[in-house]
């Protein structure tokens, strides 16, 4: 195929067009621009604006999928688990969970036996094993209700879910991807060879026209719609998850999950230093996606079952964020919300010759799982060009010294005298080994250019306006950092003044 030049200065034909810049087409567009495909990438948004900057910040097995015996979905949850970790350093940490015991819900012995079997599903190589508690003593119990005598522990990870898309991404288009964002998929036509494609840039309204052998839909939960009339509908179920965060409720690094008294889940979790987070509902949604909300029964139902536990209590009126999305997940008829499977299924189909792959449910910690199998499935249409690869590729930042986080933010510190602890923890978590690019030669905060408080200095910024999409303060102060979370009013004022002369 000869390539030729789109609207914004691209090629226009591609062997793979990937609609959506969450996780999972993200992933989908590394994976499949490092087996040598030319790879276009669209998002209506910025990257990670949907539901993958959404989570509850985990990379997860999920302890409560046990009880409805997806063994199969955890095991490979729980083996990604240490891969993820093992290709990102920087973004993913471990983390400590307790479980209290409560006399009326899952009694001991149960909550022992699937501990086990989370212990032993998965190839755990450097988190720590399950353990008892007693809450009387151990510091863990401190934040809690005297009531709670008795808890187990065991460990998971966390991660910074958008800038896991973001730097998915950011290796794609190092491998030959074009990534547009602010960018809608109007239309496809099935035709020789494929697909033709009509894009609209939404900042520039121009539209564009692109051809790709092959249509993969990650449009999470917006697939129903994509290809509407040119082939078969995705069997979507749009589960609404909300999330409060708070001011800290504890002074550990940990989290807490609690079982509450409907049968449900609520973790809490140590978030951005100075917060708790506490998550997640389940419920039903049926309106358009873009206009899902957190609901204000929502958050009272959060701070009930918060407050159930610890000793502190959580009001509505100390809420300092709040965010809601999406889980397209799998119509499996299942009745309740919260029971319903966070497996994924992948269709493949064709439209008048044209093929397609669209990708239905999931977890975060599946996408790379996930985007291998897409690849390997259009490798079978288009020809293969080389095998999987992303278990050992280290994300763009991963390649920390013997990778360990902490101790590359121990010498970031050193090297960079007028960072402060916090601030070059944020660096190096944020951006691994990439922060090094943007701090340069720089002996003070002065040698960064503009500062717009928060540590947030000019010479980021730049950055991420460069070299991570971002084209508005939402993108710099709620996905590529969690800033907002402290930022006035005047911060995101001067980003957006800034961004806007930079274009």
């Amino acid at each position: 195929m000869s390539a030729g030049t789109g609207v914004n200065g691209g090629r226009t034909e591609y062997d793979l067009l990937v609609i959506g810049g969450g996780i999972n087409g993200c992933g989908v567009a590394r994976d499949a621009a490092g087996r040598g495909y030319k790879v276009a990438l669209v998002e209506m948004d910025d990257l990670a604006s949907g539901t993958s900057s959404k989570s509850t910040k985990l990379i997860h097995g999920g302890l409560r999928y046990l009880e409805s015996g997806d063994f199969r979905m955890v095991r490979e949850a729980l083996v990604e688990r240490e891969t993820l970790w093992r290709i990102a350093p920087h973004l993913i940490q471990p983390l400590r969970f307790v479980v209290p015991v409560l006399p009326s819900a899952r009694p001991a012995w149960l909550l022992r036996l699937g501990l086990f079997l989370y212990d032993h599903l998965g190839a755990r190589e450097k988190l720590s094993g399950a353990s008892s508690l007693d809450l009387r003593r151990a510091p863990e119990g401190a934040p809690l209700k005297p009531y709670l005598s008795r808890a187990f522990a065991y460990s998971d990870c966390r991660v910074d879910d958008s800038r896991l898309v973001v730097l998915n991404a950011r290796d794609a288009a190092d491998r030959g991807a074009d990534i547009f964002t602010r960018t809608r998929f109007l239309r496809a036509e099935p035709g020789i060879g494929g697909w033709r494609g009509i894009l609209r840039d939404e900042v520039t309204e121009t539209e564009w026209g692109v051809s790709a052998r092959l249509i993969v839909n990650a449009a999470g939960p917006w697939a129903d719609g994509i290809l509407a009339g040119k082939a078969e509908r995705p069997r979507l179920r749009l589960v609404r998850g909300s999330h409060i965060v708070v001011p800290k409720l504890f002074g550990h690094d940990g989290a807490y999950l609690f079982q509450t008294g409907d049968g449900r889940i609520v973790f809490a979790i140590s978030y951005q230093r100075d917060f708790t987070l506490i998550g997640t509902t389940d419920a039903d949604f049926s309106g358009a996606p873009d206009e899902v909300t957190v609901m204000s029964e929502e958050i009272a139902y959060l701070c009930r079952a918060a407050n159930a536990f610890f000793a502190r209590a959580v009001a509505p009126e100390d809420v300092v964020w709040s965010f809601a999305g999406l889980r397209p997940l799998v119509d499996d008829g299942t009745k309740a919300a919260a029971r319903a499977s966070r497996d994924y299924a992948l269709d493949e189909g064709q439209a008048d010759g044209a093929p397609f792959i669209s990708i239905l449910g999931g977890k975060l910690t599946a996408y790379r799982r996930v985007a291998e199998q897409v690849v390997d499935r259009a490798a079978a249409c288009l020809g293969a060009r080389g095998g999987a690869w992303t278990a050992s590729a280290i994300l763009p930042g991963g390649d920390l010294p013997g990778g360990d986080l902490d101790v590359f933010a121990s010498d970031l510190q050193a090297r960079y005298a007028f960072l402060r602890a916090a601030e070059a923890r944020r660096l190096a978590c944020a951006y691994g080994t990439l922060c090094l690019a943007f701090l340069g030669s720089a002996r003070r905060r002065e040698d960064l250019g503009r500062d717009f408080g928060l540590g947030l200095s000019e010479a980021e910024v730049e950055h991420l306006f460069a070299r991570e999409w971002a084209g508005t303060s939402d993108d710099i102060l709620w996905r590529r950092s969690k800033l907002g979370l402290w930022a006035s009013a005047d911060v995101p004022k001067a980003l957006d003044a800034w961004l806007a002369a930079q274009s």
